[in-house]
Order: structure tokens, then sequence, then C-alpha cells
């Protein structure tokens, strides 16, 4: 159980902070992105209240806390819905980070339960992989917290290794499925050992130091596609093994930052474990070796690589080891149920192995249904395991990761440039804040933040304007002159060229972009959208075509006091754009836990000092030691306490 301790700790205070930048990214996007005149109105697609259905029928077909609004008489509009949770979900995430009682099962559910909400109505923009990913691990933290709000908080927590055992099965699916796809994809740029070539230039939203790793060798960038080979596929079956060292090691190679335990003073058994370890890595490298086929060449100071090994005989492979790889989960899940029942049962007291029986038959249940329905992406499912998934589908509780791993971007990355002008002759490039545009500008830092639309339109240049049809709706918006869309594109006015009175027409092209020495170079592609105006033929049947135009009017908003909260908060925040915004939240975080680390250390100091006036302090201290002193020592202590006694009373202040 000690050895989950930390790690359960550091997890469920990660995943306070990953959901609390989570849901502060979309409050500061959600007027452009889903308010009534947005871009997808969330409006349009909130669940309706029906009062002749039970409540838990509505939840179950719609799993939203939108719709309970009007059942609990709160006076909002979608949109205010919408910021509500965002803000209730940011705030909660905030005290769990800085208070570790928030950290509580309940708190985590509350979180999960309002990311859902949101995503169950965020369609195009809450459908990317890693909102699938948060609802998954977020699921995964209400059964690894503990329930202390309950004051149930145990003693002993003996299913700890069995939740914790949850999360590393989704690492493990997460990063093993992710090495495999690529494989699996026969995608050139893998089996070339050339994607890492092009990964950094053609990633949804570049970074600064992007840059700085496509200006390294070519050999050292064909290094990084084999070591990301290897440490996707041959190092997450270690997260399994039956020696908590390789467990580590594997761990700490996956985020590239091995940290092993000390080498001095080793007694045999951790000798032993460390020669084990060595062996098993160095069957991974010289594998390596052989399997890509590494050469030096020391006169030129390079590194060539090759595939040893044909896409038939991986696809043979592949086949080959996923039902031993179910069963390696199987037989690791059943070890730590057992050892979690056994360490209920030697617990003192019948009671305690009463109540650790209890605990560990929910846990192990929930843990057994979690493994079962992650399943449900294999060949080989059982009916009633993707019977009992479909029950659970709508919840988002599994989910595949990269199961389209082709590399894009090999012959340079596609972009969508928006244009717009007056008269159809002299047109104007649109800049966003975050996606690449201006070819001469190096790319921003956007972390922890994540811009929605910019990452949609990296992902539209992938295909047809036709298979994005939110984009028809931003055109729309555009042309409208809709501010809080472009909000979305640039918070700053003065960098919006149509910030005085929007197009009358817009159109979009295609280009391509490249890293150079002098941050990018474009050429262009083809014609992506052609020019449009409001009112047009062809913007109107494009909005026909994909279901744009207005069901129902726009009501006018709501004026409770809760809404003139909410609109107030909006002003604040509306004027900065949204990584300002996160950076200064994260700033906030850091000084609060600075001041809170402090305080303890000067209180924990004047604490830790005893002084003459608090005796029990040092009695309390020393009582180890009186405990084994001798009878003799005891009768001289006591002899002195009374001679002391004396004295005292014949003090003069005493006989006053």
């Amino acid at each position: 159980m000690g050895e989950t301790r930390l790690p359960r700790h550091m997890f469920l205070w990660s995943m306070a902070i990953i959901y609390m930048f989570a849901f502060a990214s979309l409050y500061v996007q959600i007027p452009g992105l889903y308010g009534n005149e947005g871009v997808l109105p969330v409006r349009l697609v909130e669940p309706r209240v029906d009062g002749s259905r039970p409540v838990l029928e509505q939840i179950h077909a719609h799993p939203s806390l939108l719709w309970l609004g009007p059942r609990l008489g709160l006076d909002l509009d979608a949109q205010q819905a919408m910021e509500l949770l965002c803000l209730a979900g940011a705030l909660l995430a905030l005290g769990a980070a800085l208070l570790e009682p928030l950290r509580d099962s309940l708190v985590f559910f509350c979180l999960w339960a309002l990311y859902l909400s949101l995503c169950q109505v965020g369609q195009d923009f809450l459908r990317f992989q890693w909102d699938s990913l948060l609802l998954e691990a977020g699921f995964l933290t209400v059964l690894v917290a503990p329930l202390n709000l309950l004051r149930w908080r145990s003693a002993f927590r003996q299913h700890d290794a069995v939740t914790f055992w949850l999360v590393r099965w989704l690492l493990f699916r997460l990063t093993f499925g992710s090495g495999v796809a690529k494989l699996a994809s026969h995608c050139p740029s893998w089996w070339g050992l050339t994607a890492v070539n092009h990964m950094f230039e053609a990633q949804g939203i570049p970074l600064p130091w992007s840059w700085f790793i496509q200006q390294l060798p070519d050999w050292y960038l064909k290094l990084g596609t084999v070591g990301l080979l290897v440490t996707e596929i041959a190092v997450p079956p270690l997260y399994f093994a039956p020696i908590r060292s390789l467990r580590l090691a594997a761990f700490y190679i996956q985020v590239c930052v091995w940290l092993h335990q000390q080498l001095l003073n080793m007694t045999w058994p951790q000798t032993i474990m460390s020669l084990v370890l060595l062996a098993v890595f160095a069957v991974i490298i010289y594998g390596t070796k052989v399997l890509f086929t590494l050469e030096i060449d020391w006169e030129a100071k390079t590194i060539t690589y090759k595939t040893a090994f044909t896409q038939q005989q991986f696809g043979n492979w592949l086949k080959l080891v996923t039902g031993p790889t179910i069963w390696v989960g199987v037989l690791s899940l059943t070890w730590e149920v057992v050892a979690a029942m056994l360490g209920c049962v030697c617990v003192r007291g019948c009671l305690w192995k009463l109540w650790g029986l209890v605990q560990w038959a929910v846990i192990a249940s929930a843990a057994v249904a979690v493994f079962a329905i992650s399943q449900v992406y294999s060949s080989k499912i059982l009916p009633e395991v993707r019977q009992a998934y479909s029950l659970v589908e709508r919840y988002r509780l599994v989910s595949a990761y990269s199961l389209d791993s082709r590399m894009t971007g090999v012959d340079g990355r596609s972009e969508v440039v928006l244009e717009g002008s007056m008269d159809k002759n002299t047109w104007t490039e649109i800049e966003f804040m975050y996606k690449p545009g201006n070819v001469g500008m190096a790319p921003p830092v956007v972390a922890p933040h994540q811009p929605r639309l910019d990452w949609q339109m990296s992902q539209a240049a992938q295909g047809l304007a036709e298979q994005s049809p939110w984009f028809t709706s931003l055109v729309h918006c555009l042309l409208q002159g809709n501010k809080d869309v472009v909000r979305l594109i640039q918070t700053d006015s003065a960098q919006y060229p149509f910030s005085q009175a929007p197009p009358v027409y817009l159109r979009a092209s295609l280009y391509k972009y490249w890293f150079t020495q002098t941050w990018w170079r474009r050429g262009y592609s083809e014609e992506f959208y052609p020019a449009v105006q409001l009112g047009g033929l062809t913007l109107e049947g494009m909005l026909s075509q994909h279901g744009l135009k207005e069901k129902f009017p726009i009501q006018p908003s709501p004026d409770s006091p809760l809404a003139q909260a909410l609109r107030q908060v909006r002003d604040h925040v509306q004027t900065l754009p949204g990584h300002l915004v996160l950076w200064s939240l994260l700033a906030t975080v850091a000084t609060i836990w600075l001041l809170k680390t402090l305080l303890s250390g000067v209180l924990g100091g004047r604490k830790a000092k005893p002084t003459p006036a608090e005796p029990k302090a040092k009695k309390a201290k020393d009582q180890p030691a009186a405990k084994n002193a001798s009878a003799s020592s005891l009768k001289a202590e006591r002899e002195n306490s009374e001679e002391s006694r004396r004295d005292a009373d014949k003090s003069p202040k005493k006989r006053k």
C-alpha cells in the first residue's frame, strides 16, 4: 500500500490541475463557439426537459446537467448554463489542487460529471482525443480518490493497488495502442523512420521550440523516430512486470526521464533486482539494434537506420501478441485483486475485516468492469461485454486512441488562410492568434490553453471544406461581424483588419507551410472555400445543406441575479487572450502554493521548538525514552520533582 501512496497523491493533484485548465480554457471560448450567435450555438442542441419522463431516464438518455437548470429554478440561457458549469468546475478543481481534503472521490465525480455535461453538447469542438482521455482518466480518478468528505477515511486502503492498476492499464492502452497504430497504418514515414522529421512541423499548433527541434540533424531525428517506436511498443508491457524497479524504469523512460533508485549501498536483493533490470533493458537495446539495423559511421559522425522487418511480419507478430497481452492484463489484475483481499483479511478486528472486504468488493467489481469494457475495440470481444459497453457508451468511460496514425505534413503542413474583401478585388488576410499564418512570425506559446478554433482549422486543412460544416458557420458569423467569434481570432481589435466594419466577401485558400531558417515559408496550393457574401446563393445553399439555418428565433437573455453575475465575470475576462487568462490562473496557483509553503514552514518551525512553558510537548517527546529507563532513574526524577516543589513552597511569593 505504501508503494501507491505517493503516486496516488501525485495523480490526484495532477488531475485537479488538468481539470482546472480544461474548464478555464473552455470558458474563455464559450461565447464565440457556443453563444447564441456563435459558430455552433449550443441552444440548437441542448436537451429539452420532458416533464412526463422520470429524471433518471432523462439523465441516462442525455447525461448532461444543462437540462437540469430549469428544474433547479435557474433562469439562464444555454450559453450562460455552459459558463456556469465551466466556472463551477474551474473553482472546484482549483480548490482540489490547493487543499488536499478536497481531493475526494465525490469532488472528482462532480468534476467528471461537469466535463461530461459539456462534452455532450460540445459538438465538433469537444470531440478531440484529449477530451476523451480526460473523461476516461477522470472517471478512474473517482475510483482512486478517497472518501474524505464523508469521514470514511480508513486506517488502511488495501484496494489502492487495484484502483491504481486501472491507471497503469489506461497508460498501457494509450502508449502501446499508439505505437502499434503507427506501424499498422502502413505509413511510409513510420516505416521509413522519417516521421519525427515532419512531426513538429505538422503538429496541430506548432510551438516555438518546434522550429528548433526541426533544425536538428537528420540522423538525430531518425533516432527520435526509433526511440519513439521502442518506448511505445517495447516498454509499455513492463508496466505489469512483477518487479517494481522494472515498472518504475518503464514509466520513467516513457516520460523521457529515467530516475532509478540509488545504486550505492545496496543489499544483495537490490543488487539482483538491478541486474535483472539491466538485463531486460539490454535485451530491448539489442533488439532495437537488430530490428532497425542501427549502424554508426564514426568517420561521418552519423547513425544510419533501416527497418529490418516487413509489414507482413509485423502483422503476424501483432496477431500473435494481442491475445497474450490481454491475458497478461487479466493475470496482473487478478494478482492485485487477490492481494488486496488478503490484505483486508489480515487486518485486526472483525469489524475492520468486514469493512475492508466491503470496500474491496465494490472496488474490485468496478475495476473488473472497467477492464472488461476497455476491450470493446478488440475483435475477440465477448458479446456480453459489447452489450455492457453499449449501456455506458454515452458516458465515454473508455475510448480508442490513435486508431489512425498516418503522418501528415510530409510534403509540408496544410493550412487554411482566410481572406476578406470589401469590393472583391482587394483581399486582406485574416491572421489568427495561434495557428500559423504570417510567415515571419514565430509560433506562440499556447499551453496550457487549448484554442479549439485554431486547432480545428488545422484539422479542416487535412480534408475538404464539405467535411467541416462548422467552417461555413464560421464564415457566416464573420460576414455578420459577430464580435464573440472575432475574439476567437483576435482579442486585440487593432490586429483584426475588419474591426470597423465586417467584410463584404470572404474566401479561404489552402497553403503549404514549411519551417525554414526564418521560421516559415509557404506556397499556394488550391482554393479551399469560394468567395461568398451574405444573402448569396452559394452561402445560403451551404447553410441549408449543413443544417445551419436558424430553427427558432433567439430568445432574449434572462435578467436574473445569477445571469447578471455571469455577465459581469464575462465582461472582465473577454478582453484578454485565452493564454493570458490561463497564465494568470497558473501564477495565482503558484503564488498561493508558495505562500502556503512559507507559512507552513514558519508555523511548523515554531511548533517544533519546545519551550520551558511547554512541558507536555517535551514529555511527549521524551516518553519513549522514559519507558525504557531504569527504576532508579525514575525514582531520582520523582525525588527531584519533590525537591522542586518544596523549594517553590519556600519562595517569598508562595508565602505571601
